[in-house]
């Protein structure tokens, strides 16, 4: 019986935390690092994946993207410029506290206004005029004119609670005095650059999760998150390392699940000087006179010169889509006519010609090398496209966390980074990273280059006031074209989304890219 009992506890403890029943403990290895457990502070994909798990929204998106009910139960336009809210009784927040309409007139009021965000949710409530609460589980937004995206626009703002937040920092957040959600889990403790722990919220008003704790860990490294996943370490990693995918297909231990997903990685230029530009100089190191990227030609140059096929194939390794928009195919505000731009170095060429640039000049090209797959492959190949044609170009890799910040103080001449269109249609890039950067406004909350087109913006205005889907779609998708037009960035590839399982776990792949422990499920 001893031989016996002894056996059954090995086998106990070879098994991974979540097959041992009892309190199971899921381990999520990410590939992007969260920089903040402010749920306002920055409008970044690993920032928001976390906050899923402490905060709700009044509207949430599935994994399609596809909008459905959060903490409001309901909502309906009450006259053209009114809408109104109807919040779900009985819900409390982590400290046992009720969740009422005052905390999300609280929430409206903060989300423009975090202090130092690189890149903030502004956007998403910039229609918004004033805030009338009616009762403790009723609440109107007041618009300045039709807004018919608000509904959408909230799912992407976290629900914070007044008691808990009204004079709190964002390092009040990361220190967990301030971080009381009503999600799922509540946060235990959080190490920068290193991992989130959380338990569950047993009162959550949809049920307890399955997941008792979860480690959110941070591993950069693509290949150390494969081995962690393949030691054990982890239960699910993201941003699968396409030099690893076509080997764990193949593992017996492993699970894949993927989806197209709605992540545009692209290249922005600094519109904010009109004279000289750091990191860019003549061909003896000589800072030009004048920002090279206001002539037309020269963005236009850079665009033609890059192999976008040669990136997604060899590259990212099949696990991208060349593209000349921020959208996939089938969403709304894809423009069928916006093709991606033909590889054509020696057109490129004439163009630097035509421009005054007949030898080239030389730049810098800055990126992330921890945030999205291949990032500082892709710019070193994009750096070699450019090099060819006479624009003698160096690639400095940086972490994220540093990255991000230097970014959005324009300290970059151009940046490789990353968008993804959560909202599933064209209006939040158009709001978010190409409208002029105007904080009274709250448009271009995460325009990193500064680029500004009072055309663009005045078409992004009529098509978020349009009530009519077909209308309001044509106008998105003339926005695309004059975007384009313009090169207002440069987009190259889109995303395909994976996470990498043990075997006995599933999980629900989501366009959003978003890594939750909600959607990790013990398979049937």
């Amino acid at each position: 019986m001893r031989r016996h009992a002894l056996a059954a506890t090995l086998m106990l403890a070879a098994m991974p935390a979540w097959a041992q029943g009892g309190s199971p403990i899921l381990n999520i290895g990410i590939g992007g690092a969260v920089t903040s457990v402010d749920p306002h502070f920055y409008n970044a994909s690993p920032n928001n994946s976390l906050a899923m798990h402490i905060f709700d929204r009044l509207v949430e998106r599935d994994a399609r993207a596809q909008p459905f009910p959060g903490l409001a139960e309901s909502w309906r336009v009450v006259s053209e410029t009114v809408w109104e809210f109807k919040l779900r009784p009985g819900v409390k927040w982590h400290d046992g506290r009720d969740f009422t309409a005052d905390d999300v007139a609280f929430t409206i009021q903060r989300t423009p206004n975090v202090p130092n965000s690189p890149g903030g949710f502004g956007g998403f409530v910039r229609a918004i005029e004033r805030v009338e609460v009616v009762d403790p589980l009723t609440i109107r937004f007041h618009t300045a004119r039709p807004h018919p995206l608000l509904p959408t626009e909230l799912a992407s703002v976290a629900v914070i609670a007044r008691h808990a937040a009204e004079n709190a920092a964002t390092e009040d957040y990361n220190s967990g005095k301030a971080a009381i959600g009503t999600g799922p889990y509540r946060m235990i403790a959080y190490r920068s650059g290193d991992r989130t722990e959380l338990a569950r919220n047993e009162a959550y008003f949809r049920g307890p999760e399955h997941w008792a704790r979860v480690n959110y860990r941070f591993i950069g490294n693509d290949g150390a998150r494969t081995a962690a996943l393949l030691a054990g370490d982890v239960d699910v990693i993201d941003q699968v390392p396409s030099t690893d995918l076509a080997r764990l297909k193949r593992d017996p231990k492993v699970t894949i699940s993927e989806i197209q997903g709605l992540r545009l990685i692209y290249l922005a230029m600094d519109g904010s000087r009109r004279g000289s530009v750091p990191f860019i100089t003549d061909n003896d190191g000589k800072p030009l006179p004048a920002n090279p990227f206001d002539d037309i030609r020269i963005k236009r140059a850079l665009s033609m010169a890059i192999n976008r096929a040669a990136l997604a194939e060899r590259v990212m390794e099949g696990t991208a889509q060349p593209t000349g928009q921020w959208l996939p195919e089938g969403t709304f505000g894809y423009n069928p006519e916006v093709r991606p731009p033909a590889f054509d170095p020696d057109g490129a060429k004439r163009l630097l010609a035509e421009a005054g640039f007949p030898q080239g000049f030389r730049l810098t090209l800055h990126s992330p090398n921890d945030r999205y797959p291949n990032d500082s492959k892709a710019a070193q190949a994009v750096a070699q496209m450019w090099s060819r044609i006479g624009i003698r170009t160096e690639v400095e890799a940086v972490p994220w966390a540093s990255f991000s910040q230097r970014s959005n103080r324009q300290d970059y001449a151009i940046r490789l980074t990353g968008w993804g269109s959560v909202t599933g249609e064209a209006s939040y890039a158009l709001v978010n990273i190409l409208s002029t950067f105007d904080r009274e406004k709250r448009t271009g909350a995460s325009n990193s280059g500064r680029y500004a087109n009072p055309a663009l913006d005045a078409l992004t205005e009529r098509a978020a006031a349009t009530i009519d889907d077909p209308t309001r779609e044509r106008l998105l998708r003339e926005a695309v074209k004059l975007a384009t037009d313009d090169v207002a960035i440069i987009p190259m590839f889109q995303l395909v989304n994976s996470w990498a399982l043990r075997r006995g776990l599933t999980y629900a792949a989501r366009m959003d890219e978003r890594t939750t422990a909600m959607a990790t499920r013990p398979a049937n």
